[in-house]
């Protein structure tokens, strides 16, 4: 396996607040590392400090073997970094295909070019598809993405992501507000990605992240109080007081 990011004591403070407070965590491909925690836990921020669109107060990140500490969200996102929010971001009026062809048409040198339809763009087109087909969901791509369901739409932004060529993905909440058949598509399709990518899972649906997860880091108050296995992480007496309680 190879780790493809490493954060070591990330800090940030808000002022006196340390919302992340010397966090360290290692992401390897093929293996998902799942964050979990309270609300007010610290990990969207922790997201936010790995993807760039927030810069540490101290501590560094390396992404693939380069140093990214301060670097712009754009920047190490075309480095090899995706992610996905809490709010479903995508672009309702437009087709499924659309949307993921956007995606794709963003990692090219120039990305607007106005004397060329981008449906010329057989790389482009090729990547879009596949990432539509590795997202399930080939068969709605004519669909406006504004009418699809909740759970198509989350899929539809792992679609978008994945049309980015990412090594390293970053996801908040990819279950949040879904029905159980919704959470077991979502919940293939990330062991279906898992092996080409390193993958930190935020997420609060315990039963999809004991599923999921190859290793645990556990927040409260911005700080780390457990990590390891999910068996190790059940066992921890510190880690049921404080979030899984007794029925873990």
């Amino acid at each position: 396996m190879t780790e493809l990011l490493r954060a070591v004591r990330l800090t940030k403070r808000f002022g006196g607040l340390a919302a992340v407070n010397e966090v360290s965590i290692d992401l390897w491909q093929g293996r998902i590392h799942a964050v979990i925690g309270p609300n007010g836990a610290g990990k969207s921020t922790l997201t936010n400090l790995l993807s760039g669109d927030l810069e540490p107060t101290s501590g560094e990140i390396t992404l693939a073997g380069h140093d990214v500490t301060g670097w712009s969200p754009e920047k190490i996102s075309r480095a090899g970094l995706g992610r996905s929010y809490q709010k479903t971001n995508i672009f309702p009026p437009f087709t499924v295909w659309e949307n993921v062809r956007l995606a794709a048409q963003s990692r090219r040198p120039h990305a607007a070019h106005w004397l060329k339809s981008a449906s010329s763009f057989a790389d482009t087109n090729e990547r879009a598809a596949q990432a539509l087909e590795l997202a399930g969901l080939t068969q709605r791509r004519d669909a406006i993405a504004g009418t699809i369901s909740h759970g198509e739409q989350r899929q539809l932004e792992i679609a978008m992501t994945l049309a980015t060529d990412p090594r390293v993905l970053l996801l908040d909440e990819p279950l949040a507000g879904m029905g159980h058949a919704e959470a077991e598509r979502m919940v293939e399709l990330l062991l279906k990605i898992k092996p080409g990518h390193a993958i930190m899972l935020v997420e609060h649906d315990m039963d999809a992240v004991f599923t999921l997860a190859d290793q645990l880091t556990v927040m409260v108050n911005g700080q780390v109080i457990a990590s390891g296995t999910p068996a190790e992480i059940r066992a921890d007496a510190n880690v049921q007081s404080a979030y899984l309680g007794e029925e873990h």
